[in-house]
């Protein structure tokens, strides 16, 4: 998921990101928008900002092969993460503004939780339109809403200023669905299906949601996860389950779309 510098994590951050944010929740929204692609055997699939990787993953699943699945990513420590888990996916360091990717070149592309990252995601969303096939097909998902991690950034302001919460709330920039829908037409599209599925980020306690949700990715470092936790705690507790383990919801805009 890292489209410019500024969003850019360490090895150390990539490491955590797919060990802890992918189960909790980016493998869930990987396999519903590999599915919403409905990708076929043979099928040539690119993944943009593709992180560590799970959506190329399940992408060669849904295909049966590596053959023709590629990942996209500015990071050089989350594709090196991404080439161990799957080293048999053609991996490749690029901005998601001017792909490394021949024009009408690949049948799917897909993309989750990234244009809110993006400078100019409207470019990037002509850059897919670009390298599809003439009959080739999107799958884009943003984030919807979450009282959950609105709470949380609420906390934030009040514990660590609006410049950090507002960093939180980077990913839910696009919750406004005609926003993001303005986007992907602009993009090129005119017509576009628009699938907000609910969800859930599933951790195995309110701890570990503060500690993931900070160390996880660029705010690691610049939060204390206890205070935040102290401050935060009675805010969420209704998320938290009997067995402590605790489920924020989400909303997630899926936007399926044909060149």
């Amino acid at each position: 998921m890292s489209t410019t510098k500024e969003w850019l994590l360490d090895d150390a951050a990539a490491q955590f990101y797919e060990t802890h944010f992918v189960p909790a929740l980016f493998g869930d929204w990987a396999d519903r928008l590999v599915k919403a692609a409905a990708i076929q055997p043979g099928e040539r699939v690119l993944d943009v900002a593709c992180g560590t990787g799970i959506v190329a993953r399940h992408a060669a699943e849904a295909t049966g092969t590596a053959d023709g699945i590629t990942g996209v990513d500015l990071s050089p420590s989350m594709l090196n993460m991404a080439e161990r888990a799957r080293p048999d996916i053609d991996w490749r360091e690029g901005n998601a503004m001017h792909l490394p990717v021949e024009s009408e070149s690949v049948d799917v592309v897909l993309s989750q939780a990234a244009l809110m990252f993006i400078p100019d995601p409207v470019g990037a969303v002509r850059e897919m339109y670009r390298v599809l096939y003439p009959d080739g097909r999107i799958a884009v998902q943003v984030w919807g809403d979450s009282a959950g991690y609105m709470r949380t950034a609420d906390v934030l302001d009040e514990i660590a200023g609006k410049e950090i919460a507002d960093i939180f709330r980077t990913p839910f920039s696009l919750r406004d669905a005609e926003e993001a829908s303005e986007i992907i037409v602009e993009g090129g599209f005119t017509e576009f299906n628009l699938d907000t599925q609910k969800g859930a980020a599933v951790f195995p306690s309110l701890r570990d949601f503060f500690a993931t949700e900070i160390d996880g990715w660029v705010l690691a470092g610049r939060v204390d996860v206890d205070a935040l936790l102290a401050a935060a705690g009675d805010r969420l507790a209704e998320y938290v389950q009997a067995d402590g383990s605790v489920h924020i919801p989400i909303e997630g805009h899926v936007f399926t779309v044909a060149k």
